[in-house]
């Protein structure tokens, strides 16, 4: 799924408390993209690093920097996921919902991502098995995942207006 659809929704499912809440889960939902694939694109932007070649689709992984791969692993497992979960819940004593927002991006790749590039590795490091899902890129996955955000932050943000003003009167 593409990075910014990944942030919706995790914001929408664990960041409804208040707009930190929201930021914080967004965030959370970025993040296993962003510490894996981001890192490439710092360094490319500097000079550290090609950039994939995208001009004949999807680029063979091959092409695309160890690193990358190893993080990928670590981010997107949801193995690891619930460890750090746990481990924060038992750290400070309550569930931070927000970090959910992590598990989620996880188990929305793993049917959104096939072997063509980076399927996820949603039980690394017990197992190395990955499913082979859909391309999120396919009109299939990308319209109805953009319709039902849309939906459903509609649907938010009209109860958020009325509850609003209700406080209001």
């Amino acid at each position: 799924m593409d990075i910014l659809s990944h942030g919706l929704w995790g914001g929408i499912a664990f960041g409804r408390k208040s707009r930190r809440s929201f930021w914080l889960a967004f965030a959370i939902g970025l993040a296993p993209d962003l510490l894996s694939f981001g890192i490439l694109w710092i360094a490319v932007i500097l000079g550290l690093a090609d950039p994939p070649d995208f001009s004949n689709g999807t680029p063979p992984e091959s092409t695309i920097p160890l690193y990358v791969h190893y993080l990928y692993d670590i981010t997107h497992s949801f193995v690891v996921f619930l460890f750090t979960f746990f481990l924060i819940w038992f750290a400070t004593r309550r569930p931070r919902w927000e970090i959910a927002a992590w598990g989620l991006h996880v188990l929305v790749d793993v049917p959104t991502h096939s072997h063509a590039f980076f399927a996820t590795p949603v039980l690394w490091p017990l197992i190395g098995w990955k499913f082979d899902g859909w391309q999120w890129m396919t009109p299939a996955i990308l319209i109805p995942n953009y319709v039902l955000l849309a939906l459903l932050y509609a649907w938010f943000l009209s109860r958020s207006v009325r509850t609003d003003a209700g406080r209001a009167n």
